[in-house]
C-alpha cells in the first residue's frame, strides 16, 4: 500500500484504505466494457458474455433506456420553438432551453402550465457530441438515484440530437460558489457541506456494484441544485464503464476538465474510480476555499488551487489560510480541519491511498451528525 497515513491533520479520520477495486465480480453488470479506448458511442460498444447483456449498438442503447422518445416537433412546441428567451445556458455541446410539459402525458403545454423541463439541443456538426449524447442516454436512461439528475427523454430525428431532463432551478454549484458582487451572499457553510455530502453519495452510487461507472467529469459546473439545494450530478457524456474481471483500470483517451483530472490519469490514460475521487477532492477544496480549481487571475504561484493549498491542508494549524474568509464564523474550526483532511486524502498523488467514495460519505455523514450548533471557529 505504501505510506498513506501519517500526514498531520488527517490521521484522526483516516479510514483503512483499500487498493482500487479490481475484482469486478459479483455485479449483474459485470460484463460491461472495460477495453474500449476511445470509440464509445459507435456501433460497437464493449463485449458481453452474461445476461442481461450490456447494450452494444446505438439501437440497443436507445431501446434499453427507461425514458421517453420525443419527436422534434414536440420539443419545438415545449420550448416555444427554442426561443432565445427560453435559453437557460450554452456550452460546447450546444444549448439548454426551458420547456413545459404535462406532468402525466409529457405532451407540450403552454408556458407557465404543467412542469418545467430542461431541453439540451446538441450542435449539429459534432461527432463527439453524438457520442456524448449516446453516453448520456445509456447511463441516465438506466440509472436512477436521488443524487443523479433525472433524464426524462431524448429525441433522435434526422440530424437532431436532444435530451430532456428534470429542471434544476438553482442552477450549478459553480454559479453559487464563484459568483461575486455586493448583492450576492456567499454560499453558506452548511449548504456547502450538504452539497459535498450529496454529491459524494451520487459518486458512491456510480462506483458501487449496481452501476460500476466512472464519471470522469466531476466538477462544480456538473453539480446541479434543485429548489431545496439538493445536489445532483449531471452530464454523463464522458462517463465510462469501470474495469471488469481481473483488470485494474480502463485505458482511454484523456478527457475531462483541466484542474480536476487525477495526475495518474493525465500521465497514463489509465482510468479507475479513484480518478473520480481525486476530482472530488478538488471540488471539496473549492467548497472550502470559495476559489476555482484554476484561476489565472490569482497571484503567481496560486493559479492552481491544489498546488497552492496542499502545504496548508497538510497541517491542521494552517488550514485556516485556505478557508473562504467570506464565511466568517459559520463553521467550527475542528470540523473544517477534518473536511480539509478528507480533501487531502482524496488528493493523494498515489491513487491507492485515496479513500473510496463510500468512505468519503461515511466521514461526511459523521461530521454532519456531530456538528451540533455552529461554532465561531475559534
Amino acid at each position: 500500500m505504501g505510506n498513506c497515513a501519517g500526514v498531520e491533520g488527517n490521521a484522526e479520520i483516516n479510514p483503512s484504505f483499500s487498493a482500487p477495486n479490481s475484482s469486478g465480480t459479483g455485479s449483474k453488470n459485470s460484463s460491461k466494457n472495460a477495453t474500449d479506448s476511445s470509440t464509445f458511442g459507435t456501433k460497437t460498444y464493449g463485449s458481453s458474455s452474461s445476461v442481461p447483456p450490456t447494450p452494444r449498438t446505438e439501437t440497443e442503447i436507445l431501446e434499453s433506456s427507461n425514458v421517453r422518445k420525443f419527436t422534434f416537433s414536440e420539443l419545438k412546441g415545449s420550448t416555444r420553438n427554442f426561443r432565445p428567451d427560453s435559453l437557460l445556458g450554452e456550452g460546447g455541446f450546444g444549448s439548454v432551453f426551458k420547456g413545459w410539459m404535462d406532468e402525466r402525458t409529457l405532451s407540450p403545454v403552454k408556458p407557465g402550465t404543467g412542469m418545467i423541463v430542461a431541453v439540451k439541443k446538441l450542435k449539429l456538426d459534432s461527432f463527439q457530441g453524438h457520442r456524448e449524447w449516446l453516453a448520456e442516454v445509456n447511463y441516465l436512461g438506466q440509472l436512477s438515484h436521488p443524487n443523479l439528475v433525472k433524464l426524462i427523454g431524448y429525441c433522435l430525428e434526422d440530424e437532431q440530437r436532444l435530451l430532456v431532463y428534470e429542471y434544476m432551478p438553482r442552477g450549478s454549484l459553480e454559479h453559487h460558489l464563484f459568483r461575486r458582487g455586493s448583492h450576492f451572499q456567499p454560499l453558506p457553510w452548511n449548504l456547502r457541506m450538504k452539497v459535498a455530502l450529496e454529491a459524494a453519495r451520487g459518486l458512491a452510487f456510480l462506483h458501487g456494484d449496481q452501476a460500476k461507472v466512472i464519471y470522469r467529469d466531476f466538477k462544480t459546473s456538473n453539480i446541479l441544485l434543485d429548489s431545496e439545494y439538493n445536489a445532483k450530478l449531471a452530464d454523463f457524456g464522458l462517463a465510462k464503464d469501470g474495469p471488469t474481471g481481473d483488470k485494474s483500470h480502463v485505458s482511454t483517451r484523456v478527457m475531462g476538465t483541466q484542474g480536476y483530472a487525477a495526475p495518474e490519469y493525465l500521465a497514463t490514460g489509465h482510468l479507475t474510480a479513484k480518478s473520480d475521487v481525486y476530482s472530488y477532492g478538488v471540488v471539496l477544496l473549492e467548497l472550502l476555499s470559495g476559489q476555482r480549481a484554476l484561476d489565472k487571475n490569482r497571484p503567481p504561484g496560486q493559479h492552481n488551487l491544489v498546488e497552492w493549498a496542499r502545504p496548508y491542508i497538510t497541517n491542521k494549524r494552517r488550514v485556516i489560510h485556505v478557508l473562504d474568509s467570506r464565511l466568517g464564523s459559520q463553521y467550527s474550526l475542528p470540523v473544517a480541519q477534518k473536511v480539509a483532511a478528507l480533501a487531502l486524502q482524496c488528493l493523494s498523488m498515489d491513487a491507492r491511498c485515496r479513500p473510496g467514495m463510500d468512505q468519503v460519505v461515511t466521514v461526511l455523514e459523521g461530521l454532519q451528525e456531530a456538528k451540533g450548533a455552529v461554532k465561531s471557529g475559534k
